[in-house]
């Protein structure tokens, strides 16, 4: 990754010891150290929102297993009630004499085998064709489900990958930027982690209404902790915060930044009402909530919690007015 500059770059190395130094070379300076944290949070933050991303589609999937493994069940009950149509019909043309190939078909426990017993009977005409072609249809019908019933546990087993590859990803970036920063002196490293306590908190958003409820919520959540795919009570991350402000309102919004880009109607930044969801980088993936003046509320990153912001402190993308 790059730091502000190539020289105060090689400066920051040598200080962290990972190239030799001699006391000539100058510290390195707390704007370059920053920045590589800061950098290191949105990377982490990234992989967060690609994990929300990925869990709400996980949840669709399992939701979605459980239908088709219904289908399935719904199939193979169906498939039994033919089959023993199809054997009473059998017994009944033959009696109590002896079946021969046909007590084989009685007897048959696998679906595919009895198709293919009936089939291949001398007294196959004698069937009735009407029955025989609803067992094919329920067999033909139940592999159709069988095979989406696999295909859905293959994705979620994917799915579950993916959340343990992001979830790596966070812990890697998080203990990087924990790394970076036991590296400093502690004079220095409070100086980074309180660096955005300047921001004044304003004392009244104008707002009423549900935006108003969103709002109060997300104002009251200031100086909160910010801890990946948290959604308080006590601690948010940016989704996660917004997500609750709105729930106050009544309003349903999924637990990521790029998903609740598409929860409501697209405003431009001069159109802005306080209680508007902001959006930031490309790809999304940072939220906040406009509170007017220019100024918006936001859980920004583990060294700065839940505090206020200028509305373009971040790279802009747009913004959306739920419900």
């Amino acid at each position: 990754m790059r730091i502000a500059s190539a020289v105060s770059g090689i400066a920051l190395v040598a200080s962290l010891g990972l190239v030799s130094s001699s006391p000539a070379q100058a510290e390195p300076e707390i704007k370059d150290v920053q920045a590589r944290v800061d950098r290191l949070f949105h990377e982490a933050e990234q992989a967060s929102e690609r994990y929300n991303d990925a869990k709400i589609e996980l949840d669709e999937l399992t939701e979605d297993l459980g239908a088709v493994k219904s289908d399935e069940s719904r199939a193979e009950t169906s498939l039994d009630a033919i089959r023993r149509d199809a054997r009473r019909a059998i017994l009944r043309q033959y009696g109590s004499g002896d079946l021969g190939v046909v007590s084989q078909v009685v007897t048959a426990g696998d679906p595919g085998a009895f198709l293919d017993d009936v089939s291949t009977m001398s007294t196959y005409n004698q069937l009735q064709q009407g029955l025989f072609d609803d067992y094919e249809t329920g067999l033909e019908a139940l592999s159709i489900r069988r095979d989406a019933t696999e295909k859905r546990i293959g994705q979620v087993a994917d799915l579950e990958a993916e959340l343990a590859d992001e979830k790596a990803t966070i812990d890697d970036k998080l203990a990087d930027a924990k790394d970076l920063l036991g590296r400093l002196k502690e004079k220095e490293r409070r100086e980074i982690l309180s660096r955005d306590g300047t921001t004044r908190v304003p004392s009244d958003v104008p707002a009423s209404g549900r935006a108003g409820a969103a709002v109060s919520y997300a104002m009251a959540q200031v100086g909160d902790a910010y801890v990946y795919g948290a959604a308080g009570p006590s601690a948010f991350d940016c989704s996660g915060l917004t997500m609750m402000a709105w729930a106050q309102a009544g309003v349903s919004l999924p637990h990521s930044s790029s998903a609740q880009y598409s929860s409501g109607t697209h405003v431009a930044a001069s159109a802005l009402q306080p209680g508007d969801l902001v959006f930031y980088y490309s790809p999304i993936s940072h939220v906040g909530m406009y509170i007017g003046n220019g100024m918006i509320v936001h859980a920004a990153n583990p060294s700065s919690g839940v505090r206020v912001a200028e509305l373009y402190s971040m790279p802009y993308v747009g913004a959306v007015r739920p419900g």
